[in-house]
């Protein structure tokens, strides 16, 4: 498996899934893979998947089971997807709150639809619904005004970024090339003169910024990216991670783009390419013992540091 596949149309299949197999026990996989349009890998890899959704508790009873042979497939635990949902009071303020942020990120397409949808959530929430917050973006499109303004106007910026990546925050002077949005998120793309490179800098990360009296004069070397395929395009320039996944962190094959995946049971080896093991550090740590790194050795170190020195905060007295 190269890259993941397009979210949105593996979401609704996924969640179409479920009622059109409890209405018929024992289909043949070909049969209901023509019936949704996909290749019966694709098929068996979204059965694969429904294994590990289910309820909060994620135990025995709580997530949606099913009999998956080499032909047929049946639904034996649907997990409660066929009751009527009920959210609770935080769950209506969630996807209230994130309905809001979606409605107010620039470059979001089908607005009017997520309009309609925050609006009958709000009506079947009621009171549950009422809270006082107000959601605005920091890549608002007053800010994205501004930034589109100075790249007009060729002059440099000083900015304060903050680099998710490596989780820390930064001071940098920055030419500014052009704007671009990709995946409904607008980045800054300017030759930074910290990193001596082209960068892409997402908007809503800049803390502060000012624009320059002196004129944007980036060097011939400063290349535009090819953003037609995403922002982050792994290479074999980067460093090549790969884990053992169980199967409860087997998400991570549709978040991030992996090089492959290979399947042994109810475990999978996954190699993916990174920018930065320290990312990767954060992200396997909150992984926890779902999944083993299997290299690069020095992501092995980082992270048997990282635990040894946790591990070591709990035996110091008075701590």
């Amino acid at each position: 498996m190269t890259g993941p596949r397009p979210t949105g149309d593996r979401l609704g299949r996924l969640l179409n899934l479920v009622p059109y197999l409890l209405a018929r026990p024992g289909i043949l996989v070909s049969e209901a893979a023509a019936d949704f349009g996909v290749t019966e890998k694709t098929l068996r890899e979204d059965l694969e998947l429904l294994w590990v959704c289910g309820l909060p508790g994620y135990g025995p009873g709580d997530l949606i089971d099913m009999a998956l042979d080499d032909t047929t497939v049946t639904i034996s635990h649907d997990a409660g997807i066929d009751r009527p949902l009920r959210l609770t009071q935080d769950e209506a303020l969630a996807l209230v709150v994130a309905l809001r942020m979606l409605a107010e990120t620039p470059g979001t397409g089908n607005r009017d639809v997520i309009e309609r949808a925050l609006a009958k959530i709000e009506t079947a929430a009621g009171d549950q619904a009422d809270a006082p917050v107000e959601v605005r973006l920091p890549g608002n499109e007053k800010r994205l005004d501004e930034f589109r303004a100075v790249v007009e106007r060729g002059h440099a910026l000083r900015m304060t970024y903050y680099t998710a990546a490596r989780d820390e925050t930064t001071e940098r002077v920055v030419d500014p090339m052009r704007m671009v949005m990709v995946d409904g998120r607008a980045y800054l793309e300017a030759w930074c003169r910290r990193a001596e490179g082209t960068r892409l800098f997402r908007v809503d990360r800049v803390d502060a910024y000012e624009e320059l009296d002196e004129p944007s004069l980036p060097p011939e070397e400063a290349v535009p990216h090819d953003v037609s395929e995403g922002v982050f395009r792994p290479g074999p320039e980067l460093q090549l991670v790969t884990l053992r996944v169980g199967r409860g962190s087997r998400w991570i094959t549709e978040y991030y783009p992996v090089e492959e995946v290979t399947r042994s049971g109810d475990e999978w080896v996954v190699t993916m390419r990174v920018t930065d093991l320290g990312w990767a550090q954060r992200l396997l740590l909150g992984l926890g013992p779902d999944v083993t790194v299997l290299g690069p050795p020095e992501l092995l170190t980082r992270i048997h540091d990282q635990a040894t020195a946790a591990l070591d905060q709990y035996s110091t007295p008075g701590r």
